[in-house]
């Protein structure tokens, strides 16, 4: 449970059912890293709201400290990620490292009957079985606040073990569900952002206190001329609009050059340079790691449905593996911004099969 609506409905969905019923809190940021106190910070919050709801529904609840393994094995890669240019999804790595990793890997040491316990959380997703009784991803009803995106890089095995109880209901019938259960939760606001970063801290701000200053110049593309100085390529994503002094017009980040720590400006959002219909892609995982589609390895490729960033519609494409774990990415119209190191996640139909980390498009 995070102390959001979702997952204390979760949790009512689940204890109407008479489960025999556990709820987890996940520690999973130390802020005295980031305020050097521990007084009044999200977490306690989040974690008051977690137990308030778990009184109201007469089960246990505990908290378990994750802080150390978030840090190693998804805040400080993203922090090497960000200091080398390019611009990592740690939501995706901490459901995969840390939800379906490190948190399923120390519950059996946790006092109680947690070894063969089923694993709810509160993601809008779906979950099918093949005829080989292979668990499958599947998107939820409620498609606007799909999460498959965020779940597409968790293994086979933790899906096993999931049970996603508010995957066929509207966020609206979500909240309606907590009110009828007098939830605390239920007007509750959907959190936004990274969990590492608090509320009153700006992210670019955050993170350079973690990385340090790095000066290069800032081109425009079109004219080739330097017009300014960045302090590090972390500062910007590509797509971003990008405020130079001195320089009236809107540009747009088109290129973040890494190796000559170079960025270029284009002016206008939907500057053909921001367009690219071919992606490559590295470290591609499938839920199913000995089953990707066949067509893959064909000419022909694979016909299947991409996502590059959360809030976008599943575009057509054709998939042809480029390499062990990598793929290229053939999309059926321009992508706009395509963003190294941004997770591209695939899916067939309403099936979500894997998704590797992007290297570059290609116009």
């Amino acid at each position: 449970m995070s102390g959001g609506v979702d997952s204390s409905v979760t949790a009512a969905l689940l204890a109407r059912k008479d489960y025999d019923l556990s709820a987890v809190y996940m520690r999973n940021w130390d802020t005295r890293d980031e305020f050097a106190n521990d007084k009044g910070c999200e977490w306690e919050k989040d974690w008051e709201d977690v137990q308030r709801v778990c009184n109201q529904l007469d089960i246990p609840c505990e908290l378990i400290d994750l802080s150390k393994q978030y840090w190693n094995r998804v805040f400080e890669p993203s922090l090497r990620d960000w200091e080398a240019g390019i611009s990592p999804n740690p939501d995706v790595w901490c459901n995969k490292e840390i939800k379906f990793g490190a948190l399923l890997e120390k519950l059996p040491q946790q006092p109680g009957s947690y070894q063969n316990a089923w694993f709810a959380t509160g993601h809008y997703a779906s979950k099918s079985w093949s005829n080989d009784s292979r668990p499958k991803l599947l998107r939820p009803a409620d498609r606007s606040k799909d999460q498959t995106y965020f779940l597409s890089a968790i293994s086979e095995a933790g899906l096993r073990r999931a049970l996603f109880p508010i995957g066929h209901l509207t966020k609206p019938e979500v909240r309606e569900i907590a009110r009828q259960h007098n939830l605390s939760t239920a007007e509750r606001r959907d959190s936004v952002g990274i969990c590492f970063v608090g509320k009153k801290t700006h992210f670019n701000g955050f993170l350079a206190s973690y990385i340090p200053a790095k000066s290069g110049p800032i081109i425009n593309k079109l004219t080739g001329k330097t017009i300014g100085e960045h302090t590090g390529l972390w500062n910007f994503t590509v797509g971003q609009n990008a405020r130079v002094g001195g320089v009236p017009e809107k540009l747009f980040v088109a290129e973040k050059d890494v190796k000559n720590n170079t960025i270029y400006l284009v002016p206008g959002s939907n500057h053909e340079s921001l367009y690219s219909r071919t992606i490559q892609v590295r470290d591609f995982a499938w839920i199913w790691q000995d089953s990707p589609p066949a067509q893959i390895d064909r000419p022909e490729g694979a016909r299947l449905s991409l996502k590059h960033r959360y809030r976008m519609g599943a575009t057509p494409c054709v998939v042809r593996r480029s390499g062990s774990d990598e793929l290229t990415i053939e999309c059926e119209e321009p992508q706009h911004a395509i963003t190294p190191g941004q997770v591209a996640a695939l899916w067939d139909g309403d099936w979500c099969i894997g998704s590797g980390i992007i290297t570059t498009g290609l116009q």
